[in-house]
C-alpha cells in the first residue's frame, strides 16, 4: 500500500501543501468549498498527445469514450487536440456536439439506443453506429428509411476473450449483454447488407475496462482479423474496424503496458488490413487527472477502529461502494515525514454501511478540519455521482497552468428541491 506522503502523479507539493498544476488545492477549498472535483487539464493533454504518438502512422482516429468524464470543459480539451467522441446516449451526444466534437468523428455505442436516439444521430451526420444485436439493426434500417438515409453501421463482435479485469467490467465474454456473438457474425453481416437503410461499414469490439495486460487485446483482435479476412472472402467489404477502449490506470501501484506496447499489438493484429480504425479510449485519458477534494468533519475514535468522516460521500465518489474499488487518498498538507502511519476508515456522511472509501487506509496522524484529496478520481467519478440522502451535486473545477474555472457549479438545494412537484390534489 502506497505511503499517504507520496505525490500524486501530475500533482506537487510545495509551500506546505498540494497543488494541481500552479493553483493551490488549499486555496481551491477556500474558494470553491468542498467536497469538490478538481482536474489538471495538462494532464488530459498529455495522456492524449502519448496515445496520439504511440498510434502514429496508422489510420487511428482517437474518440474520447464520453462515459468517463462528460463535462464539457474536458470534452473540450480533447476537442481541441483533435479527437472524436464514443457516445452511449443522446445526451452525451449532445454534450459531444456542444464541447466541439465534429459529428464525423462520433461514434454512437450501446446496447439500448432508442429510435428518438438513432434520429437525432443521424440527422447531426455522425460517423457511425455500433450495433449490437439485430433488433437494433432492423430499427436502424426503418429510421433512416424513413428520414431517407442510410444508417452507416459497424457491427460490435463478441469475441468470446476475456479481458481478465473485474467481471463488472468486462463486456467480451460469451455471455456479457454486449455485442453479437462472433459465430452470428456472417449472418448478421449478410441482414445488414440486405437492409435498405444501412450502410455496412465494418466490425467493432470491446472486450472491457481497466485492462492491465495486453494478451487479451492480442486474442481479441487476432479473431477481428479473421474474421475480416472471412468476410473478404466472401466479397464483403470492410473499410473501418472500431477496437474499443480500456487500456487500464494505475489505481494502486500496477505495471501497464505502454501505449507504444499497445500500437504494437495493433500494428501486429489489424494494423496491415487497409482498415480506417477507430480507438475508445476513456478511463486512460483521464483518470489520474483528477481528484476529490474533501475534508475531515470529524475524527471517530472505536473501541477496534479509527474513522476518519469527510464531506465527500459514496454519492460523490461510487466506485468503492459499487465495485470495491481502491482509490489512494493524500492529505493536502504535507505530513511529517517523521510521524508515524496508522490504519483509519476513511467514511462518508451517507446513511449506508457501504459509504467507505478507503478501509483502514495507512495515514498520518490527521484531525477534523484537514483537507484529503481523494486521487485517480478524474473517471467515473463525477459522472456517476447521485443526489442520494438530498446532497446535491458537487463542483468541478478545471485548473490550467494558473488558471482555474468552475467547470460546474455545486447544486444549490433549492434548485435540488425545486425538480419536485407536488401535485394539486396534495397542496
Amino acid at each position: 500500500m502506497p505511503d499517504a506522503s507520496l505525490d500524486m502523479p501530475l500533482f506537487s507539493r510545495r509551500d506546505g501543501h498540494l497543488w494541481a498544476e500552479d493553483v493551490s488545492l488549499v486555496q481551491i477549498a477556500q474558494e470553491v468549498g468542498t467536497p469538490t472535483y478538481v482536474y489538471a487539464a495538462s494532464g488530459l493533454r498529455k495522456r492524449y498527445q502519448g496515445l496520439a504518438q504511440a498510434l502514429n502512422g496508422l489510420p487511428a482516429t482517437i474518440c474520447y469514450a464520453v462515459k468517463a468524464n462528460s463535462n464539457l470543459a474536458v470534452i473540450r480539451v480533447f476537442a481541441k487536440l483533435g479527437a472524436g467522441a464514443d457516445v452511449v446516449s443522446e445526451g452525451e451526444l449532445r454534450r459531444a456536439l456542444a464541447a466541439g466534437i465534429p459529428p464525423q468523428k462520433i461514434v454512437f455505442a450501446g446496447v439500448g439506443k432508442t429510435k428518438n436516439e438513432i434520429a437525432t444521430a443521424l440527422a447531426a451526420g455522425i460517423l457511425q453506429f455500433n450495433v449490437e444485436s439485430e433488433p437494433e439493426l432492423v430499427a436502424l434500417s426503418e429510421v433512416a428509411s424513413s428520414m431517407s438515409l442510410r444508417a452507416p453501421v459497424a457491427l460490435r463482435i463478441n469475441p468470446d476473450v476475456d479481458a481478465g479485469t473485474h467481471h463488472k467490467i468486462s463486456t467480451g465474454r460469451k455471455g456479457d449483454k454486449f455485442g453479437i456473438d462472433i459465430d452470428q457474425a456472417l449472418s448478421v453481416v449478410n441482414r445488414a447488407l440486405a437492409l435498405p437503410g444501412i450502410s455496412f461499414e465494418g466490425i467493432a469490439m470491446h472486450i472491457g475496462s481497466q485492462l492491465t495486460r495486453l494478451e487479451p487485446y492480442r486474442a481479441a483482435y487476432t479473431r477481428l482479423a479473421e474474421l475480416v479476412v472471412i468476410l473478404r472472402e466472401k466479397g464483403i467489404a470492410i473499410r473501418r474496424l472500431d477496437l474499443g477502449g480500456g487500456l487500464g490506470v494505475a489505481y494502486r501501484d500496477e505495471t501497464l503496458p505502454s501505449p507504444t506496447d499497445y500500437a504494437e499489438i495493433v500494428r501486429n493484429t489489424v494494423g496491415g488490413l487497409g482498415c480506417d480504425l477507430v480507438i475508445e479510449p476513456g478511463r486512460y485519458l483521464v483518470a489520474e487527472t483528477g481528484v476529490l477534494l474533501s475534508r475531515i468533519i470529524y475524527m471517530k475514535e472505536g473501541t477496534s477502529r479509527r474513522f476518519a468522516i469527510i464531506d465527500a460521500a459514496m454519492n460523490d465518489l461510487m466506485r468503492p461502494s459499487l465495485y470495491g474499488a481502491y482509490h489512494p487518498i493524500y492529505p493536502v498538507q504535507n505530513p511529517d515525514p517523521k510521524a508515524p502511519i496508522s490504519p483509519i476508515d476513511v467514511v462518508g456522511p451517507v446513511c449506508e454501511s457501504t459509504d467507505i472509501l478507503s478501509a483502514q487506509y495507512p495515514l498520518p496522524p490527521i484531525e477534523a478540519g484537514d483537507l484529503l484529496a481523494i486521487g485517480m478520481a478524474g473517471a467515473y467519478g463525477a459522472v456517476m455521482a447521485s443526489t442520494y440522502n438530498s446532497r446535491p451535486l458537487v463542483p468541478e473545477v478545471l485548473v490550467d497552468g494558473a488558471k482555474m474555472a468552475i467547470i460546474r457549479p455545486r447544486q444549490p438545494l433549492e434548485a435540488l428541491l425545486a425538480l419536485d412537484q407536488i401535485p394539486a390534489w396534495l397542496s
